[in-house]
C-alpha cells in the first residue's frame, strides 16, 4: 500500500486506538494496524481523573454502568495493617471501567473518523507509533532493549457476582499463603447499585499456573471458595461468573523509546512497548494513555510555535520521550518497592509495614497529597 500516510500505529488497543482519535483531531492522516474484534476480556481497569477527561473529551467514556466511580478505598496488611481512603467529591476516586465497553465505544469512533484507516500490515509512514504491547515484536525487531525484572507471580483475573453489593467500594489484601506473596483486589462494577466486581489476584506464579490448567467446572467452584476466604467475606460469599486469565508479572522499561527505521523514517514507543509495572496499584493503563497524551500535545505545537516541524522531527519525539520517563519513574519505583516490602519475609519487616501502614492511614495532609497524586 503506498497511500502517503502521516503516522502509522502499530496496536489497535486501547492505547492506539485513542492516539488515532487525538491525532485525528491534527487533521493528519493515520494508518491503524489492527482490525475491530468482539472482546472477550475479563479484566477492568482503574482509571483516574486525567484518563476519564482525556477519554470524555473523545465522547469514549463508558456509561454508569460500565464506569462505576470508587467512592472508598481499604487496604489490608499482612499484620494488621490498614489503610482507608475516601473520595473527595462525587466523582470517585477512580473508576472501575469495564475493557470490552471502553473498546468498544473507541472502535465504534474510528469507524466515523475518516482520517483514520485501518490497515492489516505496516505501510510508509513519517512516524510508526508502536502500541503493540510488551511483547512488541517492532521494538524486538529494531533492537531496543526491554529492561525487565519478573516478579516470582502471576496475575489472574476473573470476574464474581458478591453476596452483599459492593457499595463501590474497592478492597485489597496483602497476605502471605503458599510460599509466597497474594496481593488480591476486588474492584467494583455494575454502577453504584451493582453486586459484581472484578477481580484482579497477583498470586505465587504456580499456584496462578495450576488454576490456569485446571478443568474449567472444578476451577470455578474452587476459585470461587478460595477468593471468599481471601477477602474474609467482605464481600459475603463469592461466585466466580467468567473465564479466568493469567499472565505473568514484571518490572520493565524500553531503554530508549524514539529513533529513526533504515528508511529514515521515525519512530516512538508507547504504552506496554514502553514500560510495564505491577498491578497493586492500578496504574498500568493510565501510564499508557498518558503517553498518548503526551505525544499528541508535543505534536499539536506543529500548529503554533513549532509550526516550521514535522511530525517526525526528533526534537518533538525526543522531548516526549523525556517527558515520559520522567513522569514515570516514581510511580515505577513506588510500585516496585511496595511489591518488595511486602514480599519480604523477615517478621521485623512485617511489623515496620504494617505500623507504616497505620501511621500513613492517621496522617491526613499525606493521605489527601497521595490521592491528589493517584488521581491525575
Amino acid at each position: 500500500m503506498s497511500s502517503s500516510f502521516d503516522i502509522c500505529i502499530r496496536g489497535s488497543g486501547i492505547v492506539g486506538s485513542t492516539l488515532a482519535l487525538l491525532l485525528a483531531r491534527q487533521r493528519l492522516k493515520i494508518a491503524l494496524i489492527g482490525q475491530s474484534q468482539a472482546a472477550n476480556d475479563v479484566r477492568a481497569f482503574a482509571l483516574n481523573a486525567h484518563s476519564r477527561e482525556l477519554l470524555s473529551d473523545l465522547r469514549c467514556w463508558p456509561d454508569g454502568l460500565h464506569a462505576t466511580p470508587v467512592q472508598s478505598m481499604h487496604i489490608w496488611g499482612d499484620a494488621g495493617g490498614v489503610v482507608q481512603f475516601q473520595a473527595p467529591s462525587f466523582n470517585g476516586l477512580t473508576h472501575i471501567v469495564d475493557v470490552p465497553a471502553l473498546e468498544q465505544l473507541l472502535a465504534d469512533a474510528i469507524t466515523f473518523q475518516p482520517a483514520i484507516q485501518r490497515v492489516n500490515e505496516p505501510v510508509k509512514a513519517k512516524l510508526t507509533v508502536v502500541c503493540e504491547g510488551r511483547h512488541s515484536q517492532t521494538r524486538q525487531d529494531l533492537g531496543v532493549a526491554y529492561d525487565t525484572l519478573p516478579y516470582a507471580q502471576h496475575a489472574l483475573a476473573t470476574r464474581v457476582r458478591c453476596a452483599k453489593p459492593h457499595r463501590q467500594q474497592a478492597l485489597q489484601w496483602f497476605a502471605h499463603s503458599h510460599g509466597g506473596l497474594d496481593i488480591l483486589a476486588l474492584l467494583p462494577l455494575g454502577g453504584s447499585a451493582g453486586d459484581e466486581a472484578a477481580v484482579v489476584w497477583s498470586m505465587p506464579s504456580a499456584r496462578a499456573l495450576d488454576m490456569q490448567h485446571a478443568d474449567t467446572n472444578t476451577l470455578s467452584q474452587a476459585l470461587s471458595q478460595a477468593l471468599t476466604q481471601a477477602s474474609h467475606e467482605a464481600l459475603g460469599q463469592l461466585q466466580v461468573t467468567s473465564a479466568a486469565q493469567v499472565w505473568p508479572l514484571q518490572l520493565a522499561k524500553a531503554s530508549h523509546w524514539s529513533g529513526r527505521f533504515d528508511d529514515g523514517s521515525a519512530w516512538v514507543l508507547a504504552g506496554d512497548a514502553a514500560h510495564s509495572i505491577h498491578p497493586l496499584a492500578g496504574l498500568g493503563l493510565n501510564l499508557g494513555l498518558a503517553d498518548v497524551s503526551e505525544l499528541a500535545s508535543v505534536l499539536k505545537e506543529r500548529e503554533t510555535t513549532a509550526y516550521w516541524r514535522h511530525v517526525d522531527d526528533g526534537f518533538l519525539l525526543r522531548r516526549y520521550e523525556r517527558a515520559r520517563k520522567a513522569g514515570i519513574q516514581a510511580t515505577w519505583l513506588a510500585c516496585d518497592g511496595l511489591q518488595r516490602l511486602f514480599n519480604h519475609p523477615n517478621t521485623a519487616v512485617q511489623s515496620l509495614r504494617n505500623w507504616g501502614l497505620n501511621s500513613f492511614n492517621q496522617f491526613t495532609p499525606l493521605k489527601l497529597w497521595t490521592v491528589d497524586q493517584a488521581m491525575h
